[in-house]
């Protein structure tokens, strides 16, 4: 298993020095200082690998190339947001890199409703509750139609919560929520966000699973051209919300996504804590189904909580999430198909000097390295026990 880190570029907290001393090799990053949209030229990203490569690490895996929400919509012209996105990937392959992670999730990125959650242990973490999520799309962004997408006792709660918030705690869920979290490329004013709603109006799971079909029709054969694997990332949360259909959730979602096209560049991210939020995710089954097309993990585990709905980002060996049967499987395939699979520790807890450091919500540095050390703490375990 090769050990990579997420590092979000120059202006991030955490230094390339700090990332190799975690014992990590691989760096995962993008150019995130370039438009939605704009072609990746070959001197960014020549820029970028060799700061990488000058401290003695690697560029491993691109996350993410941002897919622009008109391709999502099959808005009039979306195809030349995808021809950018294919230049892109040609570019990326003339400088050597071969895996890009990427995500079909509609408006939002991935979602929470409270950034520094307190444990009792006094750690930091990332919090859904569905609860805050309920009150915020019903009662703050009074978004048409939000109370069909909530139970009974869902709209129950979400009043009683509406009424018990302060305006501070409004304006706080609603920056969470709608300001883009590390790793996203758009945020939004609450009315604007209402408005990119609109344009998903009509649009229901198989309309963007047709819209996702059409998309690798045009961007895969230039990956394939340009040597490189896409692996598209899970829906964090794994459900609609929002109104909003999700189309890479589940099981069937990933058999749905492989079959799509046969092409080896047609791939799959696996993210544990994403797929570890739904209880009947069976993830070392899923990992196996799908282990000639995953070539990217994320590994993090997520504790459900009473409501079903609700979770939070645990511990690497705690949780939702049985990592030790996770490695294992990684190391099975990887023994089969003679590969080594990048993986990087993702969400971890905000501990020690973490919270002084202030890094971006759920990427600590001591917090990653913690699941980090444990994850190939078990792929040590497991390799002396074969």
């Amino acid at each position: 298993m090769r050990q990579a880190w997420r590092w979000f570029g120059p202006d991030d907290a955490i230094s390339l020095q700090e990332i190799r001393q975690t014992g990590a090799s691989g760096i995962v990053t993008a150019l995130h200082h370039l438009a939605n949209g704009t072609v990746w030229p070959c001197d960014e990203i020549i820029a970028r690998r060799d700061m990488i490569t000058a401290v003695g690490l690697t560029w491993d895996v691109v996350e993410s190339i941002p897919v622009h929400e008109d391709i999502k919509t099959a808005a009039p012209g979306w195809e030349r947001h995808a021809l950018a996105w294919a230049e892109s990937l040609t570019n990326l392959g003339a400088c050597g890199i071969r895996t890009v992670c990427y995500n079909f999730m509609p408006v939002l990125d991935w979602t929470r409703t409270n950034l520094w959650y307190e444990l009792p242990d006094g750690a930091r973490c990332l919090r859904f509750d569905a609860t805050d999520f309920a009150a915020f799309d019903i009662h703050v962004l009074c978004r048409p139609g939000a109370e069909d997408d909530h139970d009974p006792d869902m709209r129950a709660r979400a009043a009683t919560r509406a009424v018990e918030i302060t305006q501070a705690d409004r304006d706080a869920l609603t920056a969470t929520i709608l300001a883009g979290l590390p790793g996203s490329e758009e945020s939004y004013t609450a009315e604007g966000f209402k408005a990119r709603l609109t344009a998903y109006d009509g649009i229901g799971p198989d309309d963007l699973r047709a819209n996702l079909a059409a998309f690798l029709a045009i961007v895969l054969p230039a990956a394939e051209a340009a040597g490189i694997v896409l692996a598209i990332h899970p829906d964090d949360p794994p459900r609609p919300i929002f109104g909003l259909p999700r189309i890479v959730s589940t099981a069937a979602d990933m058999e749905a996504i492989a079959a799509m096209s046969p092409s080896p560049a047609n791939g799959f991210t696996f993210c544990t804590g994403s797929y570890g939020v739904r209880a009947e995710n069976d993830l070392p089954s899923m990992l196996k189904a799908h282990a000639d097309r995953v070539y990217f993990l994320h590994l993090r585990s997520t504790r459900r909580e009473a409501d079903g709905l609700s979770f939070h980002e645990a511990p690497h060996l705690d949780g939702d999430v049985d990592m030790v049967a996770i490695v294992r499987a990684v190391l099975e395939i990887e023994r089969d198909q003679s590969i080594t699979l990048p993986f990087r520790p993702d969400h971890g807890h905000a501990i020690l000097d973490d919270v002084t450091r202030r890094t971006a919500p759920g990427y600590p540095l001591i917090g990653r390295l913690r699941g980090l050390s444990e994850v190939r703490g078990i792929e040590r375990a497991l390799k002396s026990m074969i």
